[in-house]
C-alpha cells in the first residue's frame, strides 16, 4: 500500500509541475502552433530520470519509496508520450510539417540526448 501512495502522491506533484511549467514555458516563449513546453517538459524529465538512475544505483540501497514517489510517480506524470503523439498529430492535420519534423526531432533526439546526458552525470556524482 506504502508504494501506492508514494506513486500516487509523486503522480500527483508530478502532473502539477508538468501543467505549471509546460503553461509557463508555453506562454513565455512559445509560439501558438509549436508546443514548446511539451518538449520542454520532455527533455527535462529525460535527464532527471537518467541522473536520478545512474546516481541512486550506484549505492547499494535506494529506498523504495523514493524511487516509486519520485521516478515512476513524479517523473512518470511529469513527462507525457500522450500528449506528444496527440499534439504531433494535431501538427500533422494542420499540415504543420516542418514544425511537426521539428517537433518530433526535438521530442526523440533532444530526450536520447538528455538522458544520456543525465547517466553520464549521475555516474560521475
Amino acid at each position: 500500500m506504502t508504494g501506492y501512495l508514494a506513486i500516487g502522491f509523486g503522480g500527483f506533484l508530478g502532473a502539477m509541475a508538468r501543467y505549471a511549467f509546460s503553461k509557463l514555458i508555453n506562454e513565455r516563449y512559445g509560439l501558438l502552433s509549436f508546443p514548446l513546453g511539451t518538449v520542454s517538459v520532455n527533455i527535462i524529465g529525460s535527464f532527471c530520470l537518467s541522473l536520478f538512475l545512474a546516481f541512486a544505483f550506484k549505492k547499494t540501497e535506494v529506498n523504495r519509496a523514493f524511487y516509486l514517489f519520485f521516478a515512476t510517480g513524479f517523473l512518470g506524470a511529469f513527462t507525457t508520450f500522450s500528449t506528444f503523439a496527440y499534439e504531433g498529430l494535431k501538427l500533422l492535420q494542420e499540415q504543420s510539417f516542418s514544425a511537426f519534423s521539428s517537433y518530433f526531432l526535438l521530442n526523440i533526439f533532444g530526450g536520447f540526448t538528455a538522458a544520456f546526458l543525465g547517466f553520464v552525470v549521475g555516474r560521475a556524482l
